[in-house]
């Protein structure tokens, strides 16, 4: 599983990459703040919102720490879409939130 870090993807979005992050914690962690251009599709619900992913497009998965979002990328690939897990997550993200 290809991974990136939390420093990385600030970095891209600063330089205006269109990123495409989808952020898997629950509800209640995302109401704390989640990176501004990140979709929220919890963990449990993941498997029901296949339909709304494109397998052309490149998703890089966002969770707390890191182990959620891991989770999330293996359940991905192994359904055919490009995947990559932000190292740390929520916690190693210093850059802004909404």
């Amino acid at each position: 599983m290809k991974t990136i870090s939390a420093e990385e993807v600030k970095s891209l979005l600063e330089k205006g990459e269109q990123l495409h992050l989808i952020d898997v914690r629950e509800a209640k962690e995302v109401a704390e703040g989640k990176i501004p251009t990140a979709c929220h599709i919890p963990l449990g619900l993941l498997e029901f919102r296949l339909q709304d992913l494109d397998k052309t497009k490149e998703y890089i998965i966002v969770c707390r720490s890191g182990g959620r979002s891991a989770q999330a990328a293996l359940f991905l690939e192994h359904r055919g879409f490009k995947v990559i897990n932000m190292d740390g997550g929520m916690l190693a993200w210093e850059g802004d939130v909404e």
